[in-house]
């Protein structure tokens, strides 16, 4: 079954890939026509209508790979999984309606409780920390609200850095794959939630190539609630299972999407606003008005991306060489120029 999983790791993301690449397209022409498109306004960059249903070609994509492996037997059933995948879907049809309909914020927040919930219910939970000084911490009636403000959590922080062509697919796509990598490394290993990251990485690869600037579609709230969602179950249910050190790694991998929504909910509490109220105050934002491209901010990001995954995958167990001390020091440079910006005032307020 071992060389079956890491067969199907393989031909799960060259699945979702061929699936992506096709399906694109046609939800494209399909939103234009319906005149479903995202329209430029002061909070945002882009300056022509663009469709904003990509979720719709990475739900698809993703499923569509995952029923065809089912077909080749390659599905453990179990409530686990059923949970990760419902719950994906559930937050997938949440921000599909979103998009068509631009539901209120504390609406779509009840929702998301909600489907976490559920999926809570159906084993994806957090019942341990690490602790550096002793056994792990069982956190008993905490799991619930831990578990519950990490799955929404990591679920709107995926969607608030989805405000430059490429960076939130470029974001996801490596997330997805460090993900994979660390749960295949994990002991004992989790081959199913490695097979499901691979299958998104690859729903996502095929969205780029539709997403880089100048974007041709975006992946809207459907894409991203559905994707961070995965992300963040899939990091519960293959790596903060275990009760060592592990269980940190997820900070690691999914650093982009962390530090932005902690800086944006902070910084939106101290001025005394919801933290759920959009703005241009995002770190991308804060890149652009620094004076980058929106090419060169998705290459920065998605650096600190790829350094935080490798850093994650060397301590799984996966890279053992020399050269994590390199992507160590470029973290920090990068970590560094990043606070550098973020702190800079803005030189373009009215």
């Amino acid at each position: 079954m071992l060389v079956q999983l890491n067969q199907a790791h393989i031909a799960g993301a060259f699945i979702s890939y061929l699936l992506g690449v096709f399906i694109v397209p046609f939800v494209i022409d399909w939103s234009q026509k319906e005149g479903l498109v995202d329209l430029p306004n002061e909070r945002k960059i882009h300056k022509a209508p663009i469709s904003r249903l990509g979720g719709i070609a990475i739900w698809l994509s993703t499923m569509l790979t995952f029923l065809f492996l089912v077909l080749l037997s390659y599905y453990p059933y179990g409530s686990l999984l059923s949970g990760i995948l419902l719950g994906g879907s559930l937050m997938f049809l949440l921000g599909l309606i979103d998009d068509i309909y631009n539901l209120d914020a504390k609406f779509k927040l009840i929702i998301q409780l909600s489907i976490a919930t559920i999926v809570y219910l159906l084993g994806v939970k957090i019942d341990t920390i690490f602790n550096p000084f002793g056994n792990a911490i069982n956190l008993g009636l905490l799991s619930y609200p831990i578990t519950i403000l990490w799955i929404v959590g990591i679920s709107n922080a995926v969607n608030f850095i989805d405000g430059v062509d490429g960076l939130a697919g470029s974001v996801i796509a490596v997330d997805s794959v460090a993900l994979a990598l660390v749960a295949v490394a994990m002991t004992p290993a989790q081959p199913i939630t490695a097979l499901i990251a691979f299958i998104l990485a690859g729903s996502m690869l095929a969205f780029l190539t539709f997403n880089f600037n100048p974007a041709k579609i975006f992946m809207g709230d459907s894409g991203a609630l559905f994707s961070g969602f995965l992300l963040a179950t899939l990091s519960i249910a293959g790596v903060m299972k275990g009760a060592t050190l592990a269980i940190l790694l997820p900070f690691l991998v999914l650093a982009v999407p962390i530090m932005d929504i902690t800086y944006s909910s902070l910084r939106r509490i101290m001025k005394g606003t919801s933290p759920f109220v959009a703005d241009a105050e995002h770190i991308h934002h804060k890149l652009l008005k620094a004076g980058f491209s929106q090419k060169k901010t998705v290459a920065i990001l998605t650096s600190v991306a790829i350094v935080g995954g490798a850093i994650a995958t060397y301590f799984s167990g996966v890279i053992k060489h020399y050269f994590i001390y390199i992507a160590i020091l470029i973290a920090i440079m990068i970590i560094l120029s990043v606070i550098s910006i973020l702190t800079k005032p803005d030189e373009n307020k009215d």
